[in-house]
């Protein structure tokens, strides 16, 4: 039993005991008066309790102290967590694991310091966390997989631990870089019809050049490599090698860890060329108009690229007529006799759908009017592909933005109808010009201008100029309002205050030329690419 001042064994004894329904000590039950938590530095006594499963009026158990030693341990917080009792008082002992006051890093050459501590934070190293050696063990593999992705393959991790005071700990990751490994040799072993210079130039590994020092397209990834066999397929298919198959690909490294030798095999087989292309499923009677989009023909060779091409231009044009879920799905029938292939366009159009709803987000400074006015893709109308895309383009051109998102989404409940989100970047679209110059006549010239292309989110911009010499001086405001009127008019107002005094009559300050005026001009859009002007000064 549980006797006054005598503690449970360690945690991890006590775990595994009531894990096999053993127990180290036997005790008699009895109702928790009080809780005691003794041996905290660092960490509130409230955050124990918040985990601890005993509370004050249960009944204490043999299970109940195996299950409390379970859950302190599995905080992360404790090295050692011991429990005892004191009467129908419960006492619990823990010992708490350092915290990291410090990561620090020597020998980096190849990184930024802070891009580093990035990837630490990610595997959950960081300073100011509870020290724990298998996340440290963790980080070291973690810089050392950095390392190898720029292909440093001899880079050394050595972590030093070292304790200070308040129960803290610093840690210290020495790394010695040692040279990068170059890819020495690309070699393809079974290609015939497609010479191995070709196919090294549809790779973005290669070996050193004259731009390797910037490109370091001469250092080895798995990710680049992958890429890049996904590049060599793609040729191969684009060329009706449809039996094409890349085989093995080895990847060596010499004793000094300084060069690389990579070895594709691949098997090419035979071009096909199409014997017969159609369409079948629901062509929503129009297949002539969905014929015509049809890019590759009978007796031209099988083209990966073209079929894809073909196949989004079908789902395209069903988009336009509110079939936002269209598919077409290629079928081959291979013969592989006479080397051709039948293919099978089977088109799917889905259901039709129109849009429920069009919204706006992330636009923290322009007026969503300013957005909306912009979508040719309208609300409770059918969706429509080519006016969502001819949106985006067009909330892109308003120049107000560093990036626009248009994403469909299907509403919940229904399956005909959509929200279109709109996903915008604001960027700033203001700027200040200042100049001094200086010359014999006009002596000392200033200028000074400020435009806003997007005055308070309106969609209107302003500027204003300023010139100081002597013999011609300016003041310039121009104003320019998109959408004068609600169908897209635009209108430009410039009003303009000039100087002019001729070098022979700078002797003369009486005489000068003063111009003030002021032009107005309207832009009517006859399309979406045409607008014409017309205006009076």
């Amino acid at each position: 039993m549980f006797k006054p001042h005598r503690f449970v064994p360690k945690s991890a004894v006590a775990a595994a005991l009531a894990a096999t329904g053993m127990a180290a000590h036997a005790t008699t039950p009895f109702v928790v008066q009080d809780i005691r938590i003794d041996g905290l530095q660092r960490i509130e006594p409230g955050s124990v309790f918040a985990y601890l499963p005993i509370k004050q009026g249960d009944t204490f158990t043999d299970d109940k102290a195996s299950e409390a030693i379970r859950a302190l341990y599995a905080t992360g917080f404790f090295n050692d967590v011991q429990i005892a009792t004191q009467g129908n008082v419960v006492v619990v002992q823990v010992q708490e694991r350092p915290a990291i006051s410090q990561i620090d890093f020597s020998g980096i050459h190849e990184f930024e310091k802070d891009n580093l501590a990035k990837a630490l934070r990610a595997v959950g190293l960081s300073q100011g966390r509870s020290y724990d050696k298998a996340l440290v063990d963790k980080a070291e593999q973690e810089l050392k997989r950095q390392y190898l992705t720029r292909g440093f393959y001899a880079a050394e991790v050595t972590t030093t631990v070292t304790p200070v005071d308040r129960n803290r700990v610093q840690i210290l990751f020495s790394v010695a870089e040692g040279p990068s490994a170059k890819i020495r040799q690309i070699n393809f072993i079974g290609n015939k019809a497609v010479s191995t210079g070709t196919l090294r130039d549809e790779m973005q590994l290669s070996t050193p050049n004259w731009f390797s020092w910037y490109t370091k397209n001469d250092l080895y990834a798995k990710d680049k490599l992958t890429g890049d066999l996904e590049n060599v397929r793609s040729y191969y298919l684009n060329r009706g090698y449809l039996e094409f198959n890349i085989e093995s690909t080895q990847v060596s490294i010499s004793p000094d860890k300084k060069d690389m030798y990579l070895t594709i095999a691949l098997h090419e087989g035979e071009p096909y060329k199409i014997s017969a292309i159609k369409l079948s499923g629901n062509l929503l009677d129009r297949s002539a108009e969905l014929n015509k989009l049809i890019k590759i023909k009978p007796g031209d060779r099988f083209s990966a690229e073209k079929l894809q091409a073909t196949t989004k231009a079908i789902v395209d044009k069903l988009g336009e007529y509110g079939y936002a879920f269209a598919q077409v799905n290629a079928q081959p029938q291979i013969n592989q006799a006479d080397h051709t292939v039948d293919l099978t366009l089977n088109v799917d159009p889905s259901r039709r759908v129109y849009v429920r709803r069009v919204n706006i987000v992330g636009n923290t400074r322009t007026r969503d009017e300013v957005v909306r006015r912009e979508m040719r893709q309208l609300e409770s109308s059918w969706f429509d592909s080519s006016r969502l895309a001819l949106s985006k383009d067009r909330v892109n051109r308003l120049g107000y933005f560093t990036d626009v998102d248009v994403t469909t989404i299907p509403v919940e409940g229904t399956n005909d109808q959509v929200d279109v989100d709109v996903k915008v970047a604001e960027k700033p679209t203001g700027a200040i010009t200042l100049g001094a110059g200086f010359s014999s006549t006009d002596k000392v010239v200033l200028s000074a201008g400020v435009s806003q292309d997007n005055v308070f989110g309106s969609g209107t911009s302003l500027s204003v100029n300023i010139n100081t010499a002597k013999t011609y001086r300016t003041l310039t405001v121009t104003q320019v309002d998109p959408y004068f009127t609600i169908d897209g008019i635009k209108r430009i107002t410039d009003l303009y205050y000039r100087t002019y005094q001729p070098l022979y009559y700078s002797t003369d300050s009486s005489f000068k030329i003063v111009t003030i005026g002021g032009d107005l001009k309207f832009g009517i859009p006859f399309s979406e690419q045409d607008t014409v002007y017309f205006g009076a000064g």
